[in-house]
């Protein structure tokens, strides 16, 4: 037998070798969905959930469908929710931040934008947030009479409802009268400038938005969420965030 055919002998075949990663991708979805199945029967509350491995060899990242983060073991017998740090040669990375964050993304996608109040960027659109904003928030005032200089720079801002007090309140009243209004964009600049808004009712988002809100982690207003879903918890000066988003142009 020539020194070719030996080695050629020897060799897995491509139909033995996409048989073996045919049977790991199984094996790891069967891990999935076993983890699945045993949290929904032991923990009704999580709702439906998404498992994915980790970072972590041996954990497993779960999103509960109220959006809330836990790691599991592999058996689902073991679980924690907190932070997942990695030390890496640059530092700790948060990687449950890094998880938040694609939550986010996903979210606001999900919910998509009809429902949201838009300041559109002037001329070219170099960045969009998503500001998560109560009518009735000082800094959220502060933060929306940079508006205009916001878009100046190029970034749109959208705006989600998350009136504090919570439904049922006049804070709460008052942002579904500015979504209801013909015109959000003025009924929105009157109301931040602390004058009266004319009563109107209608089908809306508010409470939807809201509840996300508080699914996503928002606490306080204004919180912004950036197109990599970081969350910027509370006021940035208008230079500062369009620095922070690396726009050119903007002052050093």
């Amino acid at each position: 037998m020539s020194r070719t055919k030996n080695i050629a002998h020897r060799l897995p075949s491509v139909t033995m070798v996409l048989a073996l990663a045919a049977s790991g991708a199984s094996w790891a979805g069967e891990v999935e969905e076993a983890i699945a199945k045993r949290l929904s029967e032991s923990l009704p509350a999580l709702g439906r959930v998404t498992v994915e491995p980790s970072q972590a060899p041996g954990l497993y990242k779960v999103v509960s469908e109220q959006k809330e983060l836990i790691y599991t073991t592999e058996d689902g017998q073991f679980f924690f929710s907190g932070e997942l740090l990695q030390l890496t040669d640059d530092g700790l990375v948060n990687l449950s931040e890094s998880a938040r964050a694609d939550i986010r993304v996903a979210s606001l996608a999900e919910l998509g934008q009809e429902g949201i109040i838009r300041f559109q960027a002037d001329g070219e659109e170099k960045a969009q947030i998503n500001v998560f904003t109560d009518i009735d928030c000082g800094y959220c005032r502060k933060l929306h009479s940079e508006v205009p200089q916001l878009n100046a720079l190029g970034i749109t801002v959208n705006y989600y409802a998350f009136p504090r007090s919570g439904p049922n309140t006049p804070s709460f009243a008052k942002y579904e009268s500015v979504w209801c209004a013909d015109d959000q964009q003025a009924s929105m600049d009157a109301a931040k400038l602390g004058q009266g808004v004319a009563s109107a009712s209608c089908a809306n988002p508010v409470l939807e938005q809201y509840r996300l809100g508080r699914q996503l982690g928002v606490t306080g207003t204004p919180a912004i969420v950036l197109e990599d879903g970081n969350m910027i918890r509370g006021y940035v000066p208008a230079e500062q965030l369009a620095k922070g988003l690396g726009l050119s142009g903007v002052a050093q």
